[in-house]
């Protein structure tokens, strides 16, 4: 066009404006592919990120060296390598005594192991020791003597089940929930928990006192009813709360 240069042809011998371009492209892709191997390379394969601690938390019965045996986590391997889900399920799986397990990985070099451990509802006799059971109805563990302060659960059912088909299992969870119902106040006087039958629950407490608590449902009304009469009555040595509208006590 008239007052305009025509634009200066591209020197002789160079590539087109695509070729150009698509150098250009190729050339970012390598060096991106050549940054992400080196960022995996680093994490993987050198020692700046390798596992050198595991660190228990939580624990109460069980040993921290214990818990990192199980883990069986290799110290020197890449802390990115270890299959955290894994982990938990074999500690789960080997230690019943672990209810809950959280697995973390702390950069640069440790794995966290957070443990929530099972606390005992009731004790269940078992030959020369005893079964702790948690507020689940879940047998743990095994003692040689009861922990202080748990009660002992009586299984003394009428028939192999009750009317209503539970069997000993069912029964011993529900005295489980009866015992982690209880109020904290009569919970330490508790000396151990007679079970009959799923709606006959009674609990033996200190000073030849007695609580019928009948089956392990209304527990809130039946805690409120308990601590009512015991702080009404006093003296009595039968406490009857498994109707929990009409509670009655007796000396």
């Amino acid at each position: 066009m008239p007052g305009h240069d025509a634009p200066a042809p591209p020197p002789a011998g160079s590539p087109p404006r695509a070729v150009r371009s698509r150098r250009r492209l190729l050339v970012l892709l390598l060096v991106l592919t050549l940054l992400g191997g080196g960022g995996v390379w680093v994490v993987y394969g050198t020692s700046l990120f390798e596992v050198r601690e595991v660190r228990v938390t939580g624990t109460e019965a069980l040993a921290p060296s214990r818990v990192r045996e199980v883990a069986d986590i290799s110290p020197g391997g890449p802390l990115a390598a270890v299959d955290t889900s894994a982990v938990a399920r074999r500690l789960r799986g080997e230690l019943p005594r672990i209810e809950r397990v959280e697995v973390e990985r702390s950069w640069p070099h440790t794995v966290l192991l957070k443990v929530t451990e099972r606390r005992p509802a009731v004790v269940l006799r078992r030959g020369a020791g005893f079964t702790e059971v948690d507020r689940r109805g879940v047998g743990y563990a095994t003692v040689e003597r009861p922990p202080a302060g748990v009660p002992l659960v009586n299984l003394a059912p009428r028939r192999q089940q009750d009317s209503s088909g539970r069997g000993r299992t069912a029964l011993l969870r529900a005295s489980a929930r009866v015992a982690a119902a209880l109020p904290e106040e009569v919970r330490g006087q508790v000396k151990s928990i007679d079970v009959r039958s799923y709606d006959e629950i009674r609990l033996r407490l200190s000073g030849k006192r007695t609580v019928v608590w009948g089956s392990p449902e209304g527990r809130d009304a039946k805690r409120g009813a308990l601590l009512a009469l015991m702080k009404a009555v006093p003296d009595a040595t039968r406490y009857d709360v498994s109707a929990p509208s009409a509670p009655a006590a007796a000396r």
